[in-house]
């Protein structure tokens, strides 16, 4: 079946301007067309050119998550009987709905892993950095989603499955930089390792406790401000001073483990309480205060504040893909829609991406586009589907 199924009402395109259909949406997608050109030719499987290309695959996919659609079948209709969304994601020859479950299910990914590299590097060159004197800061979580029982491979108990996306985030900048796909039991302190550059601090909680990984991340080059849990083992070598009379309570150079287990480097202890929790973080860094210290790691709920909105405002975990390479192509691309509604907010408003923003985004692209007249030509083209 194919989402040409009206011809008369709307014949092909065969340009690919945008701007002329919705001077905002074409704005919004700008960096991404800019940056097409440049990626690793996606190559057809066989002798016969691909027709559904990977910029049409991407543009479908941003597009998906920035009108927040909840289902395949709901873009593949709009492509059916809108003509802006036809325009964007349907090439001349027809698209059909098998060619497009088969392309997010196989195809894409290297392209949108290059995307998000290049994106998020344009934001980090665009935006400010909000803490320059605390260096150059990545926190580090994941998020699970929720998966059907058929998708064997996301692993989590006997009667459930959930996929879990790892997520490596600039802390100074508020934007994505990296992204991995695993079952929902798989671990998450390898990530570290992977998303961590030398230079950088990684910013985890207490489930990324490892003190082997410490050393080795520490010989890296690659600095730590980790929680850890309150069970653990230190020795004090030095007391340290701190401003006395404030959340914190504790500040001294210890060396993590028991005696037959000690960490081979030292590190900065930290204890403080807030919101009537008692936290203990220990960092690498020796120039930190105290205060400096437990500052980075309550940094740390900016990722938790962007799954929340990621998940609910670009619908990310509303599923068009059952297998793995699916499932990751669609959060990547749920990256990339994110990068470019913070470059788009940032020209437009020099603000963060917001819910009352990215509204007036979604209104202003349906006003160009006079995207209600799609609701009567639904019922139309929706007949000849049955």
């Amino acid at each position: 079946m194919s989402t040409l199924s009206c011809p008369l009402l709307f014949p092909p395109f065969y340009g690919r301007d945008f701007g002329k259909e919705s001077p905002t949406f074409s704005l919004l997608l700008a960096p991404l067309e800019a940056l097409l050109p440049h990626l690793t030719p996606l190559e057809s499987g066989s002798n016969r050119p691909l027709d559904f290309t990977f910029d049409f695959q991407v543009r479908a996919l941003v597009y998906y998550h920035t009108e927040r659609y909840t289902s395949a079948q709901d873009l593949l209709q709009a492509a059916g009987c809108d003509p802006f969304v036809r325009h964007l994601i349907v090439p001349g020859k027809g698209l059909g709905e098998s060619t497009f479950y088969e392309a997010n299910a196989t195809r894409g990914s290297l392209q949108m892993i290059e995307l998000v590299d290049r994106l998020s590097k344009k934001a980090s060159r665009r935006l400010k950095v909000a803490y320059p004197e605390l260096g150059d800061l990545a926190a580090i979580d994941g998020s699970l989603m929720d998966a059907s029982l058929s998708m064997t491979w996301a692993d989590y108990t006997s009667c459930q499955r959930k996929a879990k996306a790892h997520v490596g985030f600039d802390l100074n900048r508020g934007i994505p930089r990296k992204l991995a796909l695993t079952d929902g039991k798989s671990a998450e302190r390898p990530f570290v390792t992977l998303f961590l550059e030398a230079g950088q601090t990684g910013v985890v909680d207490r489930g990324y406790q490892d003190h082997k990984r410490f050393d080795a991340w520490i010989e890296e080059d690659k600095h730590i401000v980790a929680r850890i849990r309150k069970s653990t083992q230190w020795k004090i070598l030095e007391e340290l001073p701190f401003h006395k009379g404030a959340s914190i309570f504790f500040f001294a150079k210890v060396l993590l483990g028991d005696e037959a287990h000690p960490m081979k480097h030292p590190l900065y202890l930290v204890g403080f309480r807030s919101r009537g929790k008692v936290y203990w973080v220990v960092t690498d860094r020796d120039d930190l205060t105290a205060e400096q210290i437990a500052f980075i790691f309550s940094l740390r709920w900016e990722i938790e504040a962007f799954f929340a909105w990621w998940k609910k405002h670009l619908n990310v975990y509303h599923l068009i893909s059952r297998n793995q390479h699916g499932v990751l192509l669609q959060l990547l691309a749920g990256l990339i829609t994110y990068l470019l509604l913070v470059l788009y907010f940032h020209q437009q408003y020099a603000e963060r991406p917001s819910i009352r923003r990215l509204r007036e985004l979604r209104w202003q692209i349906r006003h160009e586009t006079n995207s209600a007249i799609c609701i009567p030509i639904i019922i139309i083209c929706s007949s000849r589907f049955l």
